[in-house]
């Protein structure tokens, strides 16, 4: 009975809602990456351009540091705009031109990128650098001669081998005065403190005599002693000066207006000091050149792009899942009409694709297949079930209804016929309950280790007389020892059932044959015959349930037709195989493979026919 399906619950709009999903989490997902690696270029570019004006500014810093004015700094200009392919121009603080890297008459920036100012600085960032925001290259001074340095030269040589001796390595830097200084000297051994690298040279002392003099008048005429502090501020060491003013005999009490005032004029005063040695203060202009920073641009027109480009994404998504999604329900809705017929029509898909729904198509028409030859066999085995109880059960009625009306007086040999006819009936529902079982999955097994040679016997011994009275001779033959993990009840049945079947099929003065091997974890029982065979045409049939070569076989000659059909379950249980091979006029051989016992498949030599 077809039902509607509710249009949320359809396929196709689910298809359709994921792809539209996909699609917008797909443009989300773009956009937002595109945003984040732009706004990502953009730091890093602004990140190193702000990196290259720190070195302009640095070197500009640095000239003036050395020298009085500002001429031949054009040389240094140019090399530093070639290098990072901006305009660099430098003018004083009215905007007169002293530099320029770019042609003659080119108008300026709107603002200057920076001052440069040697005494007034608070972009130099290497070791040294100090509060007062003078640079540490500015010297004037305080600069050493070159006997001063050769004899400090000499003093660093002899502290440093006198850290040596207690394990502490050194190295020996020259600060920009000239004067030598230790790395890594914080912990100064009692030995090596002779304080003869640090006393200040004649040079030192007349700067900080005038320095101290500068100051004294700043403060009004305080004795303050700056030696002390100036030794250190100067960077006459490798270590950072900042916050580190011992202020002597003066003993002002750090962070008090006292301290501010006498720090103030120490600046002053210095800067007063070193100013007739550096070039004027002077206005950096920076242009663009051809590294300038590309903006992220949002807008209106490009978020009208953004936005129709992903409307145009999403339409082309919605066309394109809606043609594949129809294609993909036909055949899925064909499948469903053919599902919801009724069993006995039997209606097949037609396969128009190879992709998975056709597999499935196909599949579907194997199963419709399968159930016809099942639906064929489950009416076949009706009659065969009614046909082997009717014959038995009919003989039984008709000899009990003649001895009741006194017709025939109930001898041995009816009694015995009847005895019979019960015994066909017994097997015959013995068997369908065993298939019954096997089909269930109920089928139990007790397991424990089985001698193949053994159970060989056993079934030899319980065949002995039927074969004897067939004329057939039955032998068994066991190649080692091989051992089973099987249960000895059921591989009995099974046996047996092979054996009845190849006794009943081989004529007088043949021989059926039981024998056993190992082969790797398995072992491979066999039950060959020397009787007429079976056509190629029935071996894939012998062990259908009620399936006889030869259809006019009795009953009583060609057995129920379910021995091997059982004998096939009984293997499955045990997970092992059951096969059969045969050349008519030659004999069968039926083949069972169970798995061995560990450790109990082999053994000595093979033993003789029995």
């Amino acid at each position: 009975m077809s039902r509607r399906i509710p249009l949320r619950k359809r396929l196709s709009v689910r298809l359709l809602v994921a792809s539209v999903l996909i699609a917008v989490c797909s443009v989300a997902a773009t956009a937002w990456l595109a945003v984040e690696t732009t706004t990502r270029a953009l730091r890093e570019e602004q990140g190193q351009v702000l990196a290259e004006d720190m070195d302009v500014l640095a070197r500009l810093s640095g000239y003036a540091a050395t020298h009085p004015t500002w001429q031949g700094v054009d040389e240094l200009v140019r090399s530093l705009s070639e290098k990072t392919g901006r305009r660099i121009a430098l003018t004083t603080t009215d905007r007169t031109p002293v530099a320029d890297s770019a042609p003659a008459g080119t108008s300026l920036p709107p603002r200057a990128a920076a001052t440069v100012d040697p005494l007034r600085t608070d972009t130099y960032t290497e070791r040294g650098a100090q509060r007062s925001g003078v640079d540490p290259r500015v010297v004037g001074p305080y600069r050493l001669t070159a006997e001063e340095r050769a004899k400090l030269a000499k003093l660093a040589l002899v502290r440093q081998k006198c850290f040596a001796r207690f394990g502490i390595e050194t190295a020996i830097v020259k600060t920009p005065s000239g004067r030598p200084v230790l790395s890594n000297d914080d912990d100064v051994p009692d030995d090596c403190a002779d304080g003869r690298l640090n006393t200040p040279t004649p040079t030192e002392e007349k700067a900080l005599a005038d320095l101290t003099e500068r100051a004294r008048r700043c403060l009004g005429g305080q004795d303050v002693k700056l030696a002390d502090a100036l030794f250190v501020g100067f960077d006459l060491t490798d270590r950072s000066p900042v916050g580190r003013y011992q202020l002597g005999k003066a003993d002002v009490p750090s962070g008090s207006a006292s301290a501010r005032t006498f720090q103030a004029c120490v600046d002053s005063a210095r800067r007063a000091q070193l100013d007739p040695y550096v070039a004027p203060a002077a206005e950096l202009f920076l242009g663009g050149g051809d590294r300038t920073a590309v903006r992220f641009d949002m807008s209106p027109a490009n978020k009208a792009k953004v936005v129709g480009a992903a409307g145009l994404v999403l339409a082309v998504t919605v066309a394109v899942t809606a043609v594949v999604a129809t294609r993909l329900v036909r055949p899925l809705r064909a499948l469903t009409a053919a599902a919801q017929q009724p069993p006995e029509l039997h209606v097949r898909v037609p396969v128009t694709t190879r992709d998975e729904t056709g597999i499935l198509a196909a599949a579907f028409n194997d199963l419709t297949e399968r159930r016809e030859r099942l639906e064929a066999q489950r009416k076949a085995m009706v009659s065969d079930i009614a046909h082997e109880l009717r014959s038995p059960l009919t003989n039984i009625r008709g000899w009990l209804e003649v001895t009741r009306d006194g017709v025939v007086a109930p001898a041995p040999e009816l009694l015995a016929s009847l005895h019979e006819e019960a015994l066909v009936l017994q097997r015959v529902i013995d068997d369908l309950q065993d298939l019954a079982a096997a089909d269930a999955g109920t089928l139990r097994l007790h397991r424990e280790p089985v001698a193949a040679g053994e159970l060989l016997g056993q079934v030899a011994a319980a065949h002995r007389v039927a074969a004897d009275t067939a004329g057939v001779t039955l032998r068994t033959r066991s190649d080692g020892e091989p051992w089973l993990d099987a249960d000895p009840v059921r591989m009995r049945q099974a046996l047996g059932n092979l054996v009845s079947n190849a006794l009943r099929h081989t004529p007088a003065d043949g021989t059926v044959t039981l024998s056993a091997r190992a082969d790797g974890d398995d072992v491979v029982l066999e039950v060959t015959d020397t009787g007429s065979g079976i056509a190629p045409e029935d071996l894939p049939h012998v062990f259908d349930r009620f399936w006889r070569a030869e259809k006019s076989r009795s009953r009583r000659t060609g057995g129920s037709g379910l021995g091997l059909p059982i004998v096939r379950h009984l293997m499955a249980a045990h997970g092992g195989t059951a096969e059969a091979a045969s050349e008519p006029g030659t004999g069968s051989v039926f083949i069972l493979r169970v798995p061995a016992l560990a450790g109990g498949a082999s053994g000595p030599g093979p033993a003789p026919l029995q």
